[in-house]
C-alpha cells in the first residue's frame, strides 16, 4: 500500500514513514502542499496522511486540491494529522474532503488500526465497484437484447418502431426526406413447408445477414418486421437511392442461391416496396410504412423479386 505523508517537521514526517515501513506500505514523503499535489498526480497513492499546518498552504486546501484532481469513480482516503482535536476543526477537515484524523504525536497503534480501516473500506469500495460495472455490463446486455431479434441477430419491431419515431421528428425538423424499404422473403411459406421450419429459421438468418452486409451507413437500420418481412430504415435519403439500397440487398440474397423448390424462381428470393418522403404534421410514419407497403404488394403482383417504389403518402382517409 503506497502512502503519502505529508508532514512539514523532519522529524515527524521520519517517524510516521518509519511507522508506515513496519506495516509493509510504501511512504512516499512530501514536506509542503505543493510538493503533495504534485506527488499525489505522479504516485497516485492509497491513502494520503495530510498535516493540517503547511508553509506554504493548509491542508484543508491540499484536501480539496486532491479531490478536484481524482477522475469520476475514484476515491483516495485522507487522514488529517494535527494536534487540534476541536469538533470544528474535524467538521472544517471532513468538509474539506477529508476522511478521518489523527492526533499528534502519531501513535504507532492507532495509525495501524486506522491504515487497517481504511483498507477495508477501500476493499470494500473496490468489491462494489466492480459488482456495479458487472451490473452496469449487464444491464447494457439487456438493453441490446431486448432491442435484437433472437432468430435473425437483427433489430426487432420495438426497435424499429422507436427508431422510426426518432428519424420521422428529425426529418421534420431537418425537412429532410425519410426512407423506408420494406421487404418479404418470396414464397416463404411454400419454403417452410417443403424443407422445414428448421431451414425456414436458417433461411431467414442468411437473408438477414445478406440484407445487413449490403447496407453501408451506420446510421441505416435493418429489423426483422415479423416472419419473414424486414423492414429497412433510411434516414435522409431519398427515394432513388433507397431504390438503389433495396436493389442491393435483393441482388444480394439471390446471390446466396438458395434453392426454393416452391418459387418459380428456383431460389430464395425477396421483393421490395420502397418509399420516402419529408415528414410534416399532415402525414405520419405510419403512412410512410403504408406508402412502402403499397409499393411492396405491386412488386408482388408484378412477379417478384424486383423493388417497386411509391413516392407520395397515401392520401388520408376522408373525415366521417
Amino acid at each position: 500500500m503506497k502512502t503519502l505523508v505529508v508532514e512539514d517537521a523532519k522529524t515527524s514526517l521520519a517517524v510516521v514513514c518509519h511507522h508506515l515501513e513496519r506495516l509493509g506500505n510504501i511512504p512516499v514523503p512530501a514536506s509542503c502542499g505543493a510538493q503533495a499535489i504534485e506527488l499525489f498526480q505522479s504516485e497516485r497513492p492509497d491513502l494520503v496522511l495530510l498535516d493540517v499546518v503547511l508553509p506554504d498552504m493548509d491542508g484543508y486546501t491540499v484536501a480539496r486540491r486532491i479531490r478536484d484532481l481524482e477522475k469520476p469513480g475514484e476515491w483516495t482516503p485522507i487522514i488529517f494529522l494535527t494536534a487540534m482535536s476541536g469538533d470544528a476543526d474535524l467538521e472544517k477537515g471532513i468538509a474539506a474532503g477529508g476522511d478521518d484524523y489523527l492526533q499528534k504525536p502519531v501513535s504507532d497503534v492507532v495509525l495501524r488500526a486506522k491504515i487497517r480501516a481504511m483498507q477495508r473500506i477501500v476493499q470494500m469500495r473496490h468489491s462494489l465497484l466492480v459488482l456495479t460495472r458487472k451490473l452496469d455490463a449487464a444491464n447494457q446486455e439487456l438493453k441490446r437484447l431486448s432491442a435484437v431479434d433472437g432468430l435473425t441477430g437483427v433489430a426487432n419491431r420495438r426497435m424499429f418502431d422507436e427508431a422510426l419515431e426518432r428519424e420521422w421528428r428529425r426529418s421534420m425538423r431537418q425537412g429532410t426526406e425519410l426512407a423506408i424499404v420494406m421487404c418479404d422473403v418470396d414464397f416463404f411459406k411454400k419454403f417452410n413447408d417443403t424443407y422445414g421450419h428448421q431451414a425456414g429459421d436458417e433461411c431467414l438468418k442468411k437473408v438477414a445477414s445478406a440484407m445487413a452486409k449490403a447496407m453501408e451507413r451506420g446510421g441505416d437500420l435493418l429489423a426483422r418486421y415479423g416472419g419473414e418481412e424486414f423492414s429497412i430504415i433510411l434516414p435522409d435519403t431519398k427515394l432513388g437511392g433507397a431504390a438503389f439500397v433495396a436493389e442491393r440487398m435483393r441482388h444480394s440474397v439471390a446471390q446466396l442461391k438458395m434453392p426454393h423448390a416452391g418459387s418459380h424462381h428456383g431460389q430464395v428470393t425477396i421483393s421490395c416496396g420502397v418509399s420516402a418522403f419529408v415528414a410534416s404534421p399532415e402525414t405520419s410514419p405510419e403512412a410512410l410504412l403504408l406508402a412502402a407497403d403499397q409499393a411492396l404488394y405491386q412488386a408482388k403482383q408484378a412477379g417478384r423479386n424486383q423493388v417497386c417504389r411509391m413516392s407520395t403518402a397515401p392520401a388520408p382517409c376522408p373525415a366521417p
